[in-house]
């Protein structure tokens, strides 16, 4: 039996959303400042859930481990820390939970342990795009040392990875609808239809037996004899030559005593 399309497509969507996800959680680029008062045009401090760091576009020089307690105090920061952690997390067990549901390498696979690891998969994805949008909606509003604030990639990343951590876990979900359907693929009753045949074999007939009378009148019918046209001419044509054979026996008996005379 083939995999069935919706476990191959969640199946290759919830490890892309993962990477996608661990990327950005781990990556210092939430968010970007440029044009810092009193500091150089060239720089650009990254910021993210876990470090900070600060580049120049002249020289490509990276400083990371840069001190803000300002901004690693906001709430968005702990709320997200936590979120995609859990995320993380999550996808791993959705990820092992379907593939035991799965089973590509038997001839069916478990549809409610599929279901079930679409499910997880799913949150997962929510888990995800909750603090990367919020923090989005919010980011303007983070204290920052600059005015010129901009998205920074693990955003993107963020959103593309949590969409199609939603959109696999949905569609391996659907599993669960068929299992409480009662109505699972490869299992489905078959009907064959019965081909009427040319010379249809004749009822079996119970065996009837022959009364008294009926024998009786048999053999007194077989007992007359029974003679065909044939017969009587072969009789005929006997009879015949047996009086001609008695003829000509009494004529030569009779011919002795004629000499003698």
């Amino acid at each position: 039996m083939r995999t069935p399309g919706i476990f191959i497509f969640g199946m290759v969507l919830a490890p892309c959303g993962w990477i996608l996800e661990l990327t950005s959680t781990v990556a210092p680029a939430w968010r970007t400042v440029n044009n810092i008062p009193g500091e150089s045009t060239d720089l650009v401090v990254q910021q993210g859930l876990w470090d900070i760091c600060r580049t120049f576009t002249s020289s490509r020089e990276i400083k990371c481990n840069q001190e803000d307690t300002q901004y690693f105090s906001a709430q968005i920061i702990q709320i997200a820390k936590g979120l995609m952690v859990s995320s993380l997390i999550l996808n791993l067990i959705a990820i092992g939970v379907a593939s035991a549901g799965v089973r590509c390498w038997t001839d069916k696979p478990n549809w409610t342990v599929a279901g079930v690891g679409g499910l997880l998969i799913f949150i997962s994805g929510v888990l995800t795009i909750i603090p990367v949008a919020w923090y989005t909606h919010i980011m303007t509003s983070i204290f920052s040392a600059s005015t010129d604030v901009r998205v920074g990639y693990c955003l993107v990343l963020g959103f593309i990875g949590g969409i199609m951590e939603v959109l696999g876990g949905l569609v391996m979900s659907i599993g669960l609808c068929r299992c409480c359907s009662g109505r699972k693929s490869n299992e489905r009753p078959r009907t064959f239809a019965v081909k009427p045949t040319r010379n249809p074999s004749p009822p079996h007939r119970a065996p009837t037996v022959p009364s008294v009378s009926s024998v009786s009148s048999a053999s007194s019918v077989s007992s007359v004899p029974y003679y065909s046209k044939q017969s009587e001419m072969d009789f005929t044509r006997a009879k015949r030559q047996q009086d001609s054979r008695q003829a000509n026996s009494t004529a030569y008996k009779a011919r002795p005593y004629d000499t003698d005379l």
